[in-house]
């Protein structure tokens, strides 16, 4: 059951922990495992630098009509990294939120109507029933896992990424890539989707980082325990 990516560290799985694992797998349940329902592959950038730009695979599931939270993985393989997660929303969520927070969100009508968001191996007219809702929603997103400079462990703190939203900003032998392995056109699909409508409000300007780069960084602060907790504690 298990699966070893070649580039982390550590002993393969032996046969005993594959045991257990297929043992408890009959036992227990896995609900919010089991409500993911889509898998979505898009691509990211760190806020902060446009540069680095990695492929992500989203397995989505719907909490409600309004929003959806997914898990981030590097591929749909079996031996995926888990690097990041991905909360989305709709375009009437986003406008109740705080200046400040929307800020981390961004929009995805780019993604959306420039092809570059796609369900693997799902039709075209089926996969555009989705997208139209999807134009219109906005998403946070934090990555774990610094795939792109070859860390072997999730390293650091948690990074802020962002989604493309305009033309010439991704690299195009990423996009090249993608194409190749699953037999898309990103162009096509440009041309097949041109009559989705984005946010009915317009992007908001202060999502996408308001325009500006955003890093996530630890910061050290005194800790002051509660007068109420006993000092026997702290």
């Amino acid at each position: 059951m298990s699966s070893t990516h070649p580039e982390v560290p550590g002993e393969p799985t032996k046969t005993g922990t594959a045991f257990l694992e297929t043992a408890t797998a009959t036992i227990q349940s896995f609900a919010p495992i089991n409500q993911i329902h889509q898998h979505l592959c898009a691509f990211h950038f760190y806020s902060y630098d446009m540069t680095r730009q990695v492929e992500a695979h989203h397995y989505c599931a719907h909490q409600n009509e309004e929003m959806r939270q997914c898990l981030i993985y590097d591929s749909p393989d079996a031996d995926a990294r888990l690097i990041g997660l991905e909360y989305v929303i709709s375009e009437p969520l986003f406008l109740t939120l705080p200046d400040d927070e929307k800020r981390l969100w961004h929009s995805h009508e780019y993604e959306v109507k420039s092809g570059l968001l796609f369900m693997p191996g799902v039709p075209g007219p089926i996969e555009r029933q989705d997208m139209e809702k999807l134009a219109k929603t906005y998403g946070k997103v934090f990555h774990f896992w610094q795939v792109d400079r070859k860390d072997n462990l999730p390293l650091g703190i948690p990074q802020v990424m962002m989604a493309f939203t305009r033309d010439g900003q991704i690299y195009e032998d990423l996009v090249k890539d993608v194409e190749d392995r699953y037999g898309i056109s990103v162009a096509k699909e440009r041309e097949n989707r041109a009559y989705i409508s984005g946010s009915t409000h317009g992007i908001h300007p202060l999502a996408n980082g308001g325009g500006k780069g955003l890093k996530t960084e630890l910061r050290e602060v005194d800790c002051k325990a509660p007068d109420s907790v006993p000092r026997v504690f702290v």
